[in-house]
């Protein structure tokens, strides 16, 4: 299986590369896997690092590691994310996400549990953006192929809604189909530090779409709640770093997203990002 995964490195970058660089057709937890659509940079070359400790994985509802009320296990979740601002309102992105822990045995190697690859192309008019984001999402000895579109407006509540298309199931253990995500934002200063509180509702289309589901419909929502500290704010030496924490609810159908473990759970992450 090695030489099966070091196809898939090495092609999905390549993809990536074609698609972000002006190709039409072609941009972490709800995991960081699916990147928002960016608005263009005031660079040309821009990026966000971030270095994440999860208690779970979760993606479009189901808890990945099954880890349902316990927290004590945490997962560590780097991102890296290159935006590429263009002409005429037009950015790319090229991104990677991981997912490293030892709550199961790995295909990849050690504790990579799975290697995440994107790239995508938005366009900003206004306060409004449109998305394209291709991905790759390689785990459990296969490759799942992502696509979505995600249409967002900049105001108070920072409303979006992404269209979640699964081309290909990989080892998902699922099947293909689209997920409709309506998510809510809205965000306060408390001095140095911003407060957010995100909300999302998911809609399943096809029954079927993760391994232990069985109906369509509505499949979870989320509420949440973040604080991001520029260390800046605690001494100039530590540099553009911002220290971030949050916590989300999970309330999930059993039906639709099937986790075994329980319908609804808490989970926590803590990381340090920084923007480049």
């Amino acid at each position: 299986m090695k030489n099966k995964y070091c196809r898939n490195l090495l092609n999905a970058p390549l993809l990536a590369f074609a698609l972000a660089t002006g190709i039409a057709t072609a941009g972490t937890t709800e995991t960081t896997t699916t990147a928002p659509a960016a608005p263009p940079a005031e660079d040309v070359v821009s990026g966000v690092l971030k270095l994440d400790f999860n208690s779970h994985f979760v993606s479009y509802g189901a808890d990945v590691w099954g880890d349902a009320e316990s927290m004590s296990d945490m997962g560590f979740n780097p991102m890296l994310e290159l935006s590429f601002a263009l002409p005429a309102g037009f950015t790319s992105t090229l991104g990677t996400w991981w997912d490293v822990n030892s709550k199961g045995d790995s295909p990849l190697g050690g504790q990579m549990q799975e290697i995440d690859v994107w790239a995508g192309l938005a366009y900003t008019y206004e306060k409004f953006t449109v998305g394209v984001t291709f991905q790759d999402w390689i785990y459990a000895d296969a490759t799942e192929e992502i696509l979505d579109v995600k249409f967002a407006y900049d105001c108070l509540l920072a409303p979006s809604l992404t269209i979640h298309n699964r081309l290909g199931e990989g080892g998902s253990g699922g099947n293909e189909g689209t997920v409709l995500v309506l998510g809510l934002s809205h965000s306060i200063e408390a001095g140095p530090v911003t407060v957010s509180f995100p909300v999302s509702v998911a809609y399943f289309l096809e029954d079927d779409f993760h391994a232990n589901s069985t109906d369509d419909g509505f499949g979870y929502a989320s509420l949440g709640v973040g604080a991001a500290l520029p260390l800046t704010a605690v001494a100039d030496t530590l540099g553009d770093w911002t220290l971030n924490a949050g916590l989300n609810y999970y309330f999930t159908d059993d039906g639709v997203v099937g986790n075994p473990n329980g319908d609804d759970f808490l989970t926590t992450t803590v990381g340090l990002s920084l923007a480049f």
